[in-house]
């Protein structure tokens, strides 16, 4: 066989052997821990400044790159414009805006995937209740009526409370892992939550009584193949407001963490509660390593902002 001929024979079968790996390479597999889990453990942030409904006008996806490219264009210059800020208002002198997230390789204007419309699906009665909740927060009359978060006694949005979401600042996240438990710091206000494991093959998952209600609520995962699925109940009350949506206190959120590459782990969360939303709804962002270090988060009430803030509020009362 002439010498041309075998060479194009040998790489017809090295391509060849490489599609076939490559179509029989399947989904990425994580590194497994001591105990043989999917590792999920090490710093993670989901900084973006994607949101968790959709804006409105946003299209739910592109049909090309230039009008992605468009779009994440004039939404970061909107962006930049309505944050700037004096200096020594607000972190303008550090705070820089984060492009859109990005997932599965594609510009998300929100991260709700259902409803269609990108949106909460808030019951009439709770978006009452919501707006019942703003007013009275910015007619605050004690400092006990101000958010868990102005009183530094959670972390807000940036919490590890579920369904966690992103933010603009202090938006890390270290998850440990050990044989019984995986546990979530948030790097705001280094709130803490623990995820208790069990093997749904040989026990049941029994929540808190429903007077027991820590400010992370009650959360119990299990392993499904490469997934880390949580269950979460008994919320707390005290941190239905979240900034950027209400749930209520009997509200049942399960939560998915799947590591989909070395650089990569897909969160994806259902929230359930009849009594504030007509439907479940679902989202869904990535979350990507974080270098770090995660930085003593010192807030402390009272220091400036909870005197000023009741001080506000007074002067609205006067009509000021």
């Amino acid at each position: 066989m002439p010498t041309r001929r075998i060479a194009a024979a040998a790489l017809t079968a090295v391509l060849t052997a490489m599609a076939l790996a490559s179509a029989h390479a399947g989904p990425y597999r994580a590194p497994r821990t001591p105990d043989g889990q999917p590792q999920l453990q090490g710093l993670w942030t989901a900084n973006a400044s994607t949101r968790l409904e959709r804006p409105p006008g946003a299209p739910a996806g592109f049909t090309t790159k230039a009008e992605e490219l468009a779009y994440e264009k004039a939404a970061m210059a909107r962006i930049a414009e309505g944050g700037e800020a004096g200096l020594g208002q607000g972190a303008s002198e550090w705070q820089v805006p984060f492009p859109l997230g990005r997932l599965d390789g594609r510009l998300r204007t929100g991260w709700i995937t259902d409803p269609a419309d990108g949106l909460v699906p808030y019951r009439p009665e709770a978006k009452l209740r919501q707006r019942a909740l703003a007013a009275a927060t910015l007619a605050s009359a004690n400092p006990e009526d101000r958010t868990p978060s102005d009183r530094c006694l959670v972390g807000g949005q940036a919490s590890a409370n579920p369904p966690m979401l992103n933010t603009a600042v202090a938006g890390g996240k270290r998850i440990v892992q050990t044989r019984d438990a995986v546990v979530i710091l948030s790097e705001m206000n280094h709130d803490v939550r623990i995820i208790r494991l069990i093997d749904p093959k040989t026990a049941k998952a029994a929540h808190l009584p429903p007077n027991l209600r820590p400010w992370m609520g009650d959360s119990i995962g299990h392993w499904e193949g490469e997934t880390l699925v949580v269950e979460t109940t008994n919320l707390n009350p005290g941190e239905g407001d979240r900034g950027l949506f209400l749930i209520g206190p009997d509200a049942r959120v399960t939560e998915r963490f799947t590591r989909t590459a070395p650089d990569e782990i897909r969160y994806a969360f259902e929230v359930e509660d009849p009594a504030t939303y007509t439907t479940p709804w679902r989202g869904e962002m990535p979350l990507h390593p974080d270098k770090g270090p995660i930085f003593e988060f010192a807030c402390h009430e009272g220091n400036y902002s909870m005197p000023l803030m009741l001080q506000i509020a007074r002067a609205a009362d006067k009509g000021q």
